[in-house]
């Protein structure tokens, strides 16, 4: 038996009152989720249809369910394991508007519609030169709002209550600015009418997000416990982890009294300002991980929450997050530590097995964005270089000569970064002022770097000290060397 409303008689009917632009399990796991919170705790009101930005996709399974599904959120809160789930009842439908362009853009002419969500990949806020207003429907997802957005403006005469908030989720930097930005040059590129750009930038808000929440998605290697447990067979019943952070930038204070989500317990933040909480999260977050990869697997371990679960690997990553990262950062001390307490826990998740090798993608462009920052920051605030993090790069630099023991590391990297480490290991001949010119080398690819980081005072010293230890003790033998106060075991 599939779930659907037959399945689940009596549930609730809501007026649609959200666009959505992606079915993905990220999205049904977050965002739709809160929406399904607002509605049982408040008097929202409203459901979400959800549109298909890519010709293949889910919605055809999304309507099979007439748009229910089964969260499994599952994780650590507050050193307890909890594992629970819920049947969301937010979605009214989904439409393909590759096959359903007319059905989709009537949705502009309700007037009811007030938020338009979106989770289209990084790569989906971008301008297409190719797009055209007569399209149906145009490539891109901004293209695709745009129509939308024009299709509404010529129903409500120009309206201003007609409005919309527009609330991106993509992960990129001030996405809703950017979002704005494309819809106005696809409004230029058109010809569409000025009193459309002044009734866009007037009557609807961009509000700039960050998110922030571990969804694994379809939980297959345990389906058939999941069945059993429900009673139903649910196609697209999705995992996530307890914890969910959603900061949003409100364009005006609108926003918030319309979707009061801190009301109701849930950890959203509306802020003035996105930017620091987006720094918090890359260099905390994103950045201990990048740090983590290469002295874990180095060590002899596959995944995350094992390296939080041995004594050396985990007294390296806290000390690394809580003596050297938080430093670097401005928002309140408290703030910091309560949200590294999180990542931590996070980390130690007993239900995410996530492999080191998965999040080893492209390191030398993800330390330069997530580690490198702190590093420079350190020195300049301390006028040091902080050891832990320099003994990171210098496991980094180890990691990419290829070999764990007598295991080659399946390196995924650009191709002119995996030739430059190739060329620089082939140059080491086993004295310490060959190993000093790895790192030389490194340090001075300024195409990854933007910059000479030979120039940074005292950092070459440090990486190669750290990558001596390493070459010529071994992770496990080095990494007592910043240890200084590990327990005997």
């Amino acid at each position: 038996m599939r779930l659907s409303h037959t399945t689940l008689p009596g549930l609730a009917t809501y007026p649609e009152k959200v666009l959505q632009f992606g079915e993905g399990n990220f999205l049904r796991c977050f965002v739709d989720w809160m929406f399904h919170q607002l509605n049982q705790k408040t008097d929202f009101n409203g459901s979400i249809v959800v549109v298909q930005p890519i010709e293949m996709g889910m919605v055809d399974m999304l309507n099979e369910q007439d748009g229910l599904y089964t969260v499994y959120l599952r994780g650590l809160v507050n050193g307890e394991l909890v594992s629970s789930h819920e049947t969301i009842n937010v979605i009214s439908r989904g439409l393909n508007p590759y096959t359903q362009f007319n059905e989709y853009i009537r949705t502009a002419e309700n007037p009811d519609i007030r938020f338009v969500i979106s989770n289209t990949t990084e790569a989906g806020i971008s301008f297409n030169g190719n797009d055209k207003a007569s399209d149906t429907p145009p490539s891109s997802y901004p293209a695709k709002l745009a129509v939308w957005l024009y299709h509404r403006y010529k129903t409500f005469n120009g309206d201003q209550s007609k409005g919309v908030h527009i609330i991106p989720c993509e992960l990129i930097d001030k996405n809703a600015d950017v979002l704005k930005k494309v819809l106005l040059q696809l409004a230029t590129e058109w010809q569409f009418e000025e009193g459309f750009t002044q009734w866009l930038t007037s009557a609807c808000t961009f509000n700039n997000t960050l998110v922030d929440r571990i969804v694994p998605g379809y939980p297959k290697d345990r389906i058939a416990e999941i069945t059993q447990e429900l009673g139903y067979e649910d196609k697209i019943v999705v995992e996530g982890e307890p914890f969910h952070l959603w900061v949003i930038q409100p364009d005006n204070d609108q926003l918030e009294k319309e979707l009061p989500f801190p009301s109701i317990g849930l950890d959203v933040l509306y802020v003035k300002e996105v930017t620091p909480y987006k720094v918090r999260k890359v260099r905390i977050l994103n950045g201990v991980h990048t740090s983590l990869v290469p002295v874990a697997y180095l060590y002899g371990i596959d995944t995350v929450r094992e390296s939080m679960e041995d004594p050396a690997v985990g007294k390296f990553i806290r000390e690394l997050l809580f003596e050297e990262i938080i430093p670097t950062l401005d928002l309140p001390q408290q703030e910091l530590e309560d949200f590294a307490a999180a990542v931590l826990e996070r980390f130690a998740n007993p239900f995410i097995k996530h492999l080191l090798m998965s999040i080893s993608l492209n390191s030398w462009a993800k330390f330069e964005t997530r580690v490198l920052p702190s590093i420079l920051e350190y020195k300049k605030r301390k006028g040091s270089i902080p050891t832990k993090l320099a003994f990171s790069l210098a496991a980094t630099i180890a990691f990419y000569k290829g070999k764990r023991g007598e295991e080659t590391i399946a390196l995924n990297d650009d191709a002119h970064l995996l030739q430059l480490l190739r060329h620089a290991w082939s140059k080491y001949d086993g004295t310490d002022a060959s190993l000093k010119n790895v790192v030389s080398t490194v340090l001075a690819y300024s195409k990854n770097w933007k910059q000479d980081l030979n120039n940074v005072e005292g950092l070459t010293e440090a990486v190669t000290e750290h990558l001596t230890n390493i070459q010529n003790l071994g992770m496990k033998e080095a990494i007592k060397t910043v240890n200084f106060q590990l327990e005997a075991q």
